[in-house]
């Protein structure tokens, strides 16, 4: 395809974007309140770190409200993990729940409220919405909603995946091949969200995203052996490498799900939605470099040196990243 050329171009130009952005904020807080007994709440309130320093964000009630215990505080890598009891002396139901500080942040917030009576209520709350009022149950379609939302902001924000599935345009050059290699890499991503969210398989987090970031090393290395006319199995089956890459993606979106905390009542709806979620918002990447190609390429034509100057670029970025995880699994 004469396209993909703009799409090296784009490729270029994300995997500088990827280093200056990739930052831990965009990670989501999470508050899940388990009411044990009438009127008592385990409760659990994770906030994201950036170094030594968590963000200032609390969660407050409108009702009456009194802490049984002392709040515990443990740092986990990348977040703070604050755990205690609480007891309220209005039902939790109908009143307001406001993560406070939510709104000087560029983070969501996701809010698990699970009943004695097995009623569960979900909602992510954002800078311009930070506060909710708690229902006495919630919806199917919300629950739906809510985690499509997420599934979305994850490879929105998962720099790591979308330079793999640019990397990946830039090896598939015909538009039959590209539908199949990203069918594939789709479908394996899938079995193994689905597995490990589920408790089937598990991987240890920080291994699955070093190989992630050295998968994008490979498929960079790949892209820059095909412009020199070497043949490789990525180069003639790229469906089968995108599956296998997609195997050890989907780990690294389970770890996402898992992090968010998923509703007891409705788990396999959940895992559904924010599948559904991570694949239009994938889609939507595509189309949209997709889009800037046939635009542009109306007026100007890109180099070809731009494809080689672009995996070197994404292996640059992917090279850094690999260092940086494996280094992390030491620690």
């Amino acid at each position: 395809m004469e396209c993909i050329r703009l799409i090296v171009l784009t490729a270029a130009i994300a995997a500088l974007f990827c280093e200056v952005a990739y930052s831990h904020e965009v990670r989501p807080a999470y508050l899940s309140l388990r009411e044990d007994a009438p009127n008592e709440f385990s409760v659990l309130f994770k906030t994201p770190m950036q170094g030594d320093a968590r963000l200032a964000l609390s969660a407050l009630f409108s009702g009456k409200i009194e802490t049984v215990t002392p709040i515990v505080s443990h740092p986990t890598g990348d977040a703070m993990v604050q755990t205690w009891r609480m007891r309220t002396l209005e039902p939790l139901a109908g009143q307001n729940v406001v993560i406070d500080g939510l709104q000087n942040t560029m983070t969501d917030a996701l809010v698990h409220v699970v009943f004695a009576n097995g009623n569960s209520w979900t909602a992510r709350l954002t800078p311009s919405e930070p506060s909710a009022v708690i229902p006495v149950s919630q919806s199917a379609w919300a629950v739906f909603v809510t985690y499509v939302r997420h599934g979305i902001e994850h490879i929105a924000f998962g720099f790591d995946h979308l330079l793999f599935v640019c990397g990946l345009m830039l090896i598939v050059r015909d538009w039959r091949k590209l539908v199949k290699a990203i069918t594939a890499f789709t479908a394996a991503h899938s079995i193994t969200l689905s597995c490990a969210t589920l408790g089937w398989v598990t991987l240890p987090s920080r291994p699955v995203e070093a190989m992630i970031a050295i998968s994008i090393v490979m498929v960079a290395a790949e892209i820059v052996r095909m412009e020199r006319g070497q043949l490789s199995l990525a180069i003639v089956r790229p469906w089968m490498v995108a599956f296998v890459f997609g195997l050890l993606h989907g780990f690294g979106f389970a770890g996402a799900l898992v992090e968010l905390g998923l509703p007891q009542g409705d788990i396999p709806l959940a895992l559904l939605a924010f599948n559904v979620g991570v694949e239009l918002g994938q889609l939507a990447f595509i189309a949209v470099l997709l889009t800037a190609v046939y635009s542009v390429m109306r007026f100007v034509m890109i180099p070809r040196q731009a494809i080689v100057a672009s995996a070197y670029a994404i292996g640059i970025v992917a090279a850094f990243w690999s260092a940086q995880r494996l280094d992390a699994m030491f620690l």
